[in-house]
């Protein structure tokens, strides 16, 4: 192969779909299920792929979503990177580098989003590039017989159905658009992405069934509320019912529809555990129950996010703490972003932009990414070295500023 990795890289053509579909397989050792695996899927964005083909063999692969995210404050332009690939025949040979600078690169050269987000197979690889944890998932489980509501829970005076996918879907698209405008990390969701949402493959069930939805209305028939769920039936050696719910995700425009949905799920017969595996960390279910220790917690990383230009990322979000520091920003894969930048912000808008001021604050981009949507504290990152404080006082002053009241959550795993 030529030394010159990047100039080999090229878009996916639809032709070569099923072979990325093998690929992707391979690579995460996982068998291709679902209806789109010899045409693209509706999400599919083949124009923003790279791959790299070897004798005749795709052994690279990467691709972006154009995405909408919410941060702090506000709905910035994001790239979704997806489809990370790199053969076992080739690794070692700086070809996942080549295609990481490659997109980095394109995106600012060409003043696309300022910001790019990944879900991370494993969490050694993306540091080196940029990418720092931005937002977690509290993988909860518990027993029902532990799992039951506060007894000053309102659940208000609406009710819960259980629907058929095509009653779901509409109503639950507005409840959705009204939520992740307030939530760090959520994505939007148009109808392509809805359709993606709702794939139940029967070969990813693992013994489940088919996908469950559930929706609040209120007295006058508006929709404040959707659950999606499914249970997983077993049985004890006594014939006792020992059922598992999984609870896929829930959203409400109100602490009430929010309660009443859950009142529901915990009360779905013969299940005995309940699993909430992609919760975002500040979900308040913990906080409607009696036995705030009935949940376990197993908290994992969720999306790891990257500042692609630090100015107009930096200036695209809020800060609920007025703020104006100089920040020191160490960028060795995207040297645009080396050096200083003077941030001024508030809860109504934010300026960035080159300086050469002395700094406030010293840190990599690593760290400016994670605390980005609000979830990772600038202090916490400076008791462990990744934040160097040079006046007194910066940090406490931009860990306000970059925090927020909503923790972030992601809406979507691509």
């Amino acid at each position: 192969m030529a030394d010159d990795v990047s100039s080999q890289l090229r878009p996916l053509t639809p032709d070569e779909w099923p072979a990325l579909n093998r690929a992707l397989g391979t690579a995460f050792g996982e068998v291709p299920s679902g209806p789109y695996q010899e045409t693209p899927s509706p999400v599919a964005e083949l124009d923003r792929s790279l791959g790299l083909v070897d004798e005749g063999r795709l052994v690279a692969t990467s691709g972006i979503y154009s995405l909408q995210m919410t941060v702090p404050g506000a709905v910035v332009p994001t790239a979704g990177v997806t489809w990370v690939t790199v053969s076992p025949t080739h690794r070692r040979r700086g070809i996942l580098t080549a295609m990481m600078r490659r997109q980095l690169t394109e995106l600012h050269e060409q003043e696309r989003e300022p910001v790019a987000a990944l879900w991370a197979a494993e969490a050694s690889i993306y540091g080196r590039f940029g990418y720092g944890p931005a937002s977690w998932k509290g993988g909860w489980s518990g027993r029902t017989e532990r799992l039951r509501l506060r007894g000053d829970v309102d659940t208000g005076s609406g009710r819960v159905r259980v629907v058929e996918e095509e009653e779901f879907r509409a109503p639950a698209a507005a409840v959705h658009e009204a939520v992740r405008r307030f939530v760090p990390g959520n994505t939007a969701r148009d109808a392509r992405w809805w359709t993606r949402a709702l794939v139940d493959d029967p070969e990813q069930r693992h013994g489940a069934t088919a996908r469950q939805y559930a929706l609040h209305t209120e007295a006058d028939g508006a929709v404040t509320g959707y659950a999606s769920y499914r249970v997983k039936a077993a049985w004890s050696d006594a014939g006792e019912p020992e059922s598992t719910l999984t609870v896929e995700d829930v959203r409400a425009t109100s602490p009430a529809a929010y309660a009443a949905l859950w009142k529901f799920l915990l009360a779905i017969d013969l299940v005995r555990t309940v699993r909430v595996p992609d919760a975002g960390s500040g979900d308040p279910l913990r906080h409607l129950l009696h036995d705030s220790r009935a949940l376990h917690a197993h908290p994992v990383d969720a999306l790891w996010v990257r500042l692609v230009d630090v100015g107009r990322a930096l200036a695209a979000r809020r800060y609920p703490a007025p703020i104006d520091l100089v920040l020191e920003v160490r960028d060795p894969f995207c040297p645009w972003n080396d050096g200083r930048w003077r941030l001024s912000g508030h809860p109504a808008g934010a300026y960035c932009g080159r300086t050469d001021r002395d700094p406030d604050l010293v840190l990599g981009i690593e760290a400016l990414s994670s605390a980005y949507l609000g979830g990772v504290s600038l202090a916490t990152l400076q008791g462990a070295g990744r934040v160097t404080e040079v006046s007194p006082g910066a940090v406490t002053l931009a860990s306000t500023a970059f925090g927020w009241p909503v923790a972030p959550a992601a809406s979507e795993d691509f």
